[in-house]
């Protein structure tokens, strides 16, 4: 069934109570992870009746889980806090207990990513680190320096054979996945603010998406931070050219919605997704790659934190503040 973004509704509502940062489907499309201010992270499994399903909580950080990430056969789940700790889980189960934790990053794990060949993964944190690892022992197989902030996320081309890592100044790092060599640097700094009179860093690259044609590089944010510590900016996506790595658009809603692009995903069919959160209210937006503004926003009751894409490419994910996992479907109503 193809994808109908203009009809895209909110769908299902998966309550757990406590404000949500972070949420991610399984490769399988069985189940949805969210990470919790509580320091849980908790599964919602999807084929269960709406009426009755209860979230399964994971609970083993002492700090927000941030991280989140499940291996591509679906039997793994990673979960990275702001305690510095990587926590392997099985992804099943009705008493998940840690089957490995190790101490990863100096400060917050930020981002996990896995590989395209499912036997490793990498992980970035505020201590200006990018780390690759073995899934199947927790080995270190890479430690990539070079980042001069904190790194924010990181990402794997889908031929496994690049890794990206973003920061807040919005540099993003190009690295050679296998060898760990620097390739090339992008410039998405018009994500990022330096504001003298509050001497505060402010913005970066909150997620990124490559175009599934390996077109186009997506980088989410904000721009105009005029007031940083009182939290006003506008949501924004950079849009790069992945080939020659120039700046392709800078996007944002029609009325300057004011907060945060937290999260974006390119769709298999060459749109864009965004989610936006803050004092302007939250939604998400639609857009395509050579486009300023949207051409569909879905306004949402709650603030939105993350937002993941579903394997079936129809239902989106977004984690929200006031304890709520809702899942939208890109379809008409039934």
């Amino acid at each position: 069934m193809p994808a109908e973004p203009e009809k895209t509704h909110i769908a299902r509502e998966l309550k757990y109570g406590k404000p949500l940062i972070a949420c991610r489907f399984d490769p399988t499309g069985k189940a949805v992870f969210a990470g919790a201010e509580d320091d849980t992270v908790q599964r919602w499994d999807l084929a269960a009746d709406p009426a009755k399903v209860k979230p399964i909580a994971y609970n083993a950080h002492e700090g927000w889980p941030f991280a989140l990430g499940v291996s591509l056969d679906g039997q793994t789940l990673l979960t990275g806090g702001t305690d510095g700790k990587l926590i392997w889980w099985p992804a099943t189960g009705d008493a998940p207990k840690p089957i490995r934790a190790l101490a990863a990053h100096k400060g917050w794990v930020r981002a996990i990513a896995f590989a395209p060949d499912g036997n490793h993964f990498a992980s970035c944190g505020n201590d200006r680190k990018v780390r690759v690892w073995s899934l199947a022992d927790g080995a270190q197989v890479l430690d990539l320096p070079g980042h001069e902030r904190p790194i924010f996320r990181v990402a794997f081309t889908a031929d496994g054979k690049h890794l990206l890592s973003a920061d807040l100044k919005g540099l993003v790092i190009q690295w050679d996945a296998r060898t760990g060599k620097e390739e090339r640097r992008l410039d998405a700094s018009k994500l990022y603010h330096y504001d003298v009179g509050q001497g505060v860093d402010y913005g970066g690259v909150r997620d990124l998406s490559l175009s599934r044609d390996g077109a186009f590089l997506a980088c989410s944010g904000q721009i105009n931070a005029s007031n940083p510590l009182g939290a006003v900016s506008n949501a924004a996506l950079v849009v790069l050219d992945w080939k020659t790595g120039e700046h392709k658009q800078l996007q944002h809603p029609k009325e300057g919605v004011s907060g945060v692009a937290w999260g974006v995903r390119f769709h298999p069919d060459g749109f864009l997704i965004a989610s936006s959160g803050g004092t302007g209210g939250s939604f998400l937006w639609f857009t395509k790659p050579d486009q300023t503004n949207e051409f569909f926003k879905l306004t949402f009751p709650n603030t939105i934190r993350d937002l993941d894409l579903h394997p079936d490419a129809l239902q989106i994910a977004t984690a929200h503040h006031d304890g709520v996992v809702r899942i939208s479907a890109m379809k008409a109503k039934a």
